[in-house]
């Protein structure tokens, strides 16, 4: 299994993201945290991170999760090389992974080690075994309007719960997140916690912060 799991954008060390992604080096991103963004706004912010990655020389375009379904989904998807999954609210990225079966397809591609899976915030949150704790960040509402439902399970890539923005003032959501991370805690329940330009790095058994 190969992740690269980021607290914001690529972090300080994108050379550890493109250092696991094999063949080609091209894939797909996945905006489905920012659905509820303004469709311009969504629009613009998915070009940026289609050349964000093409500055780290590796080529993407989006996997639309709402478009799809689970047949749909199957054929489309292809063999990319890795996903890039943008962080925005994790229980819309959640309820749009389960619709389009796309969370079955991502989870049986990374046992067959086939991907890399990528991503920020919410894109790495989403791996957890549970979602539950995060909506102290994340409004459920989004999903229950497009999706028609919450969904609090993850999908149980990640041992533990994984917090972004830790220790990261410039982030307006530390505050939050810091309350997510102490909540944890009081409860005796392991988590990753990242600051801004961290990410956890999965190799194989290989498991490291950078």
């Amino acid at each position: 299994m190969r992740l690269y799991l980021s607290s914001y954008q690529l972090g300080d060390h994108p050379e550890a993201f493109t250092g696991l992604v094999r063949g080609r080096g091209r894939g797909w991103v996945i905006m489905n945290a920012f659905d509820g963004a303004d469709p311009e706004m969504r629009r613009q912010e998915t070009e940026r991170q289609v050349r964000n990655l093409a500055r780290v020389g590796l080529a993407a375009s989006e996997l639309d999760l709402r478009v799809n379904d689970a047949e749909s989904l199957a054929v489309k998807f292809g063999e990319p090389d890795f996903l890039w999954v943008r962080g925005g609210n994790v229980f819309t990225l959640r309820a749009a992974l389960a619709r389009s079966g796309a969370d079955s397809l991502i989870a049986d591609s990374l046992r067959a080690d086939e991907l890399v899976y990528a991503g920020f915030s919410a894109g790495a949150c989403v791996l957890a075994p549970s979602l539950l704790g995060l909506e102290e960040c994340d409004s459920t509402e989004d999903a229950l309007s497009m999706y028609g439902a919450v969904e609090f399970d993850g999908l149980s890539i990640l041992d533990r719960p994984f917090v972004p923005h830790l220790g990261s003032p410039d982030h307006p959501e530390s505050e939050a997140l810091t309350r997510v991370a102490a909540a944890y805690a009081q409860e005796g329940k392991p988590y990753w916690g990242l600051r801004d330009g961290q990410a956890l790095v999965v190799d194989g058994s290989s498991v490291v912060l950078v």
